[in-house]
């Protein structure tokens, strides 16, 4: 099964907080989600493999180490594309790709509308970019898109998880190590997460 990692650095549940709050403004959020995912970026990488490298000091040679693998970031549009800044702060060398998922309002259910992947892997580790894993039905979907198109190491981040989301996650891809900033208490009958921020598409874009 796959692990389910939470952080609980003090400025993570700090910006967190701003990042609920409903008087929030959309410069103000998505200032919060590029700076929430560079905590995330830091925390979903710690695993990453290294090979080690001469590196010439002004005052000597020693041994430095660089990534050894190749990283992809796969924003599901509109609201993973928040987290990618963040992302590339850290990694300015990950290659950005978008896959365009959302939700029937009636069913609950992922529909696929756009990708936008090379015709096969150039990297070894997959990142998916997701603020809210609700219902888990888009995420459960782009993991998939991601192995049918070849991905062999996959890592789903997001900012707020419900019980949910995170099962059914889990139950598709055991194999998806989970990352996020909080885990909410449950879904509404309208399938948004409670507490929750509301709907991040909406309150990066303004257009809620």
């Amino acid at each position: 099964m796959s692990q389910v990692h939470v952080s609980n650095h003090p400025l993570m549940l700090h910006k967190l907080a701003m990042l609920r709050e409903v008087k929030t403004k959309p410069k103000k959020f998505r200032e919060l989600i590029r700076e929430i995912s560079i905590l995330l970026a830091y925390e979903s990488t710690a695993d990453l493999a290294l090979q080690e490298i001469p590196v010439t000091t002004p005052l000597t040679q020693t041994a430095g180490y660089e990534l050894k693998e190749g990283i992809g970031l796969v924003p599901v549009l509109r609201a993973g594309l928040g987290m990618v800044e963040g992302f590339w702060e850290m990694m300015p060398a990950a290659e950005v790709w978008h896959i365009g998922l959302y939700r029937d309002h009636k069913t609950f259910e992922p529909i696929r509308y756009y990708s936008k992947l090379p015709v096969s892997p150039t990297v070894q580790v997959c990142v998916v970019l997701d603020p809210m894993l609700a219902t888990g039905g888009t995420a459960v979907e782009a993991v998939q898109m991601l192995k049918n198109w070849g991905a062999q190491k996959i890592k789903y981040v997001g900012l707020i998880g419900a019980p949910e989301g995170i099962k059914r996650l889990q139950d598709a891809h055991p194999d998806v190590d989970i990352y996020l900033a909080a885990i909410d208490d449950h879904l509404n009958e309208h399938a948004y997460i409670v507490p929750g921020l509301g709907d991040a598409g909406d309150r990066q874009f303004g257009t809620g």
